[in-house]
């Protein structure tokens, strides 16, 4: 079952279960979500539940209607879409297992990893001083204060294709993703920040893009809004 998040300011107010057709969202007491705020249209927006998926609909509201920052008039949500409605948010959530897709089918646990070429790009982003890519090296000197803080939480958030919406937490010292004999990459959790380094791919030098430039061999920060782009899949690392 599909869920909604309502915040404000980064603070949760209220779920909503999508359990019914149609859900309006709007100021006024007879809407099925009520928010309050003078931002807001008295019907601002309505979803449509129809069997698995669900559609938002914005109803000629004065501010409009956002999803993940951009206006809308019709959208087809899908998991993590962010709707933004006046100053709060409604987070849309999708509570079953199609949820898990994503890491089953791009995330490579440790038992099918390409072994030694995983622990050779686990060593490269250890050495990432003298081996950093030109733009690597352009962000470690321009980052150096900021890296002695503490490493802040990131994630990645599927951008593209059937999984768009999707999100990861890079919460382990090593994460691997792609697909064997199409193209992976590694992204290693260090103190001085996130690093993404190719690990193999099906063609000779067909390395994941950055912000649509190649990587290269060797280890390359990563930073806030970078978009990765790794076997066909769009993906954005951003910092929690």
């Amino acid at each position: 079952m599909a869920r909604l998040v309502l915040s404000l300011d980064g603070q949760v107010m209220a779920e909503y279960n999508m359990n019914k057709e149609r859900y309006t969202i709007g100021r006024l007491p007879d809407n099925d979500i009520r928010i309050d705020n003078a931002a807001v249209s008295g019907h601002h927006s309505l979803i449509i539940n129809i069997l698995n998926d669900s559609f938002l609909e914005d109803l000629n509201s004065t501010n409009g209607t956002y999803v993940n920052g951009k206006l809308i008039k019709k959208h087809a949500l899908q998991h993590g879409d962010v709707v933004t409605v006046g100053h709060h948010q409604l987070r849309f959530v999708e509570d079953d297992e199609a949820q898990d897709e994503f890491e089953k089918t791009m995330v490579i646990q440790p038992s099918s990893r390409p072994v030694e070429k995983v622990r050779a790009a686990s060593e490269a982003a250890e050495k990432v001083s003298p081996s950093l890519s030109a733009t690597g090296k352009t962000r470690a000197l321009n980052d150096t204060a900021s890296s002695a803080a503490a490493l802040k939480k990131a994630k990645l958030q599927v951008l593209s294709g059937a999984f768009a919406g999707r999100e990861l937490e890079l919460s382990k010292a090593l994460t691997t993703l792609g697909r064997p004999g199409v193209q992976v990459a590694a992204i290693t959790r260090r103190a001085e920040g996130y690093f993404i380094v190719h690990v193999d791919s099906g063609k000779a030098d067909d390395y994941p893009l950055l912000n649509g430039t190649a990587i290269g061999a060797q280890a390359t920060r990563l930073a806030d809004n970078d978009v990765i782009q790794l076997a066909g899949v769009k993906m954005g690392f951003f910092v929690t």
